[in-house]
């Protein structure tokens, strides 16, 4: 049995947050709560800019008992191989997607693996689809975690308006990249994926890679055999959502309530977040192609530099190759 989850892209422009703007329409016209809609499109309006601009963490929110249960479940790690100095600015490249990206979000949305402890003076800022931001109530939570949009006016305002010492973090792949997670498997999408760098250069933030070992383990993703009537409408599904809303459906499954049930939840199997060294980045206005592809290169040794260091001591063969796709 399966079930099937909608991985949204990166740098989606809000289909999904629209969904809520469409409906309050119908809760003005045919509902007694016309108040509500309105009290929040006022709010919405008055507030708009605010999660491009920093938005309004709290330690409070990051320090929740309930992130630590969380942590202990898989179990989730932090580790550092390098410092991270407040003088300067970063961008967290991570990788792979996974189908959640838990590992992410639990190192560095909130303090259950001590973040502030073990990168003191740096202020991390998760990176998620603007539209998210659309969505009433959902949008104060995750503002209260450090998460903000992964648009460019987002980023650049954390990297160069915010003084030092500030982390931006960007699941690279994207949710594209959860269409390939499978246990075992060690494939990101990265060849073309080039904008962070640019970023980088126009910012002048160090460029910081980052793996998180064990991600594509907590789900079994299924890919139905080629020429199959199953496949067919897998591929017909997943093609006409990608083109119209721009979203990727991933076919997976986890375990139930016990170890050897099927279910919902994800595998109980560790995932350990390495941080690796930075990469200090020039600031140039407008990089052209070959400075961001050189930048880039370097970016890719840094990568597989860090993934072979650490792979055996996180549950990977000797044998296991990064593919970069």
């Amino acid at each position: 049995m399966l079930t099937t989850t909608i991985s949204v892209t990166s740098y989606n422009n809000g289909e999904i947050g629209a969904i809520p703007i469409v409906l309050i329409p119908y809760f003005l016209v045919f509902t007694n709560f016309w108040t509500l809609p309105v009290l929040t499109l006022a709010w919405l309006a008055y507030d708009w800019n605010t999660h491009s601009q920093g938005g309004r963490r709290s330690a409070w929110v990051r320090k929740w008992t309930l992130w630590k249960y969380f942590r202990n479940y898989f179990p989730i790690k932090l580790v550092k191989t390098c410092d991270l100095s407040p003088k300067h600015n970063y961008i967290i490249a991570n990788h792979p997607h996974g189908v959640v990206s838990y590992g992410v979000f639990i190192n560095f949305a909130t303090e259950a693996t001590g973040f502030a402890r073990i990168f003191p003076g740096i202020t991390p800022s998760v990176g998620t689809l603007e539209g998210i931001f659309w969505i009433p109530i959902v949008r104060e939570y995750v503002m209260s975690l450090g998460v903000c949009p992964v648009s460019e006016l987002a980023l650049k305002y954390l990297l160069t308006q915010k003084g030092s010492g500030n982390a931006v973090v960007i699941v690279v792949g994207g949710a594209a990249e959860a269409l390939l997670c499978r246990p075992g498997v060690s494939t990101i999408f990265l060849k073309q994926r080039k904008g962070f760098v640019k970023l980088a250069l126009k910012t002048g933030a160090h460029l910081v890679p980052s793996y998180s070992f064990g991600e594509n383990e907590v789900y079994n993703q299924e890919t139905f055999p080629e020429g199959t009537w199953l496949r067919f409408f897998q591929k017909a599904f997943q093609g006409t959502f990608k083109k119209i809303l721009g979203l990727n459906f991933c076919t997976f499954h986890g375990r139930g309530l016990t170890q050897e049930s099927w279910g919902f939840l994800p595998f109980n199997r560790p995932i350990t977040t390495v941080v690796g060294e930075p990469l200090p980045i020039p600031r140039i206005k407008r990089p052209n192609k070959k400075t961001v592809d050189k930048y880039h290169t370097l970016y890719i040794s840094a990568l597989r530099k860090l993934f072979d260091q650490h792979k055996v001591q996180y549950g990977l063969s000797e044998t296991q190759e990064l593919t970069i796709v």
